[in-house]
């Protein structure tokens, strides 16, 4: 991924919040992946983590149509994954996909339980979420040309809880330097 792609990310995902009336806080705290893919059309996140506290998280995200949050689970982390604007569909196993044919799962979408089979599909609305609960994988894309999402969770570890159920998936991105950088990521340092 090339910095110059980072930055037309931070500058596309601004400029979506801002039309929608989502304000940053001073100093965001930026985070953008293509997940170690190097396929933004297919892959990609960009994410700004707005508070970070030993005990919740939460999170402002930006996605175009097509970029999907690859499939994952977390061991320790309970989250609501948020459609604040746009439409988002969010695919949910009970287990690990390849062993999760014929199990079923109940998610609270908005505070209601709703049984699904696993891998099946949920779309949300603006304004909607479910509660994903540590084990059950998921991942996400959304429907519309651009898409603002938001995850409160309880606390958050990027490096040690995110369980990817492809391989090659890394979490933070290699970037080649191609021009000067708009914002440090989150993971870059202060």
């Amino acid at each position: 991924m090339r910095r110059s792609e980072v930055n037309a990310f931070v500058r596309a995902a601004t400029a979506c919040f801002q039309a929608n009336g989502w304000s940053l806080p001073p100093h965001p705290r930026w985070d953008v992946t293509d997940f170690g893919l190097d396929d933004w059309d297919r892959h990609g996140l960009v994410l700004v983590n707005l508070t970070e506290q030993a005990e919740y998280c939460e999170k402002l995200m930006y996605a175009r149509r097509g970029m999907t949050t690859p499939c994952h689970c977390h061991r320790r982390k309970k989250e609501d994954i948020i459609c604040r604007w746009g439409s988002l569909r969010v695919r949910l196993w009970a287990a690990h996909p390849a062993e999760a044919n014929g199990h079923s799962l109940t998610v609270p979408v908005n505070g209601q339980p709703r049984v699904l089979a696993s891998g099946d599909a949920l779309d949300l609305a603006a304004g909607e979420r479910v509660t994903v609960v540590p084990g059950v994988y998921h991942e996400f894309a959304p429907t519309t040309d651009e898409a603002i999402l938001g995850e409160v969770s309880t606390f958050n570890d990027d490096a040690h809880d995110n369980f990817f159920t492809d391989p090659r998936v890394g979490r933070r991105p290699t970037i080649v330097e191609d021009e000067a950088a708009r914002v440090r990521l989150l993971w870059e340092g202060p």
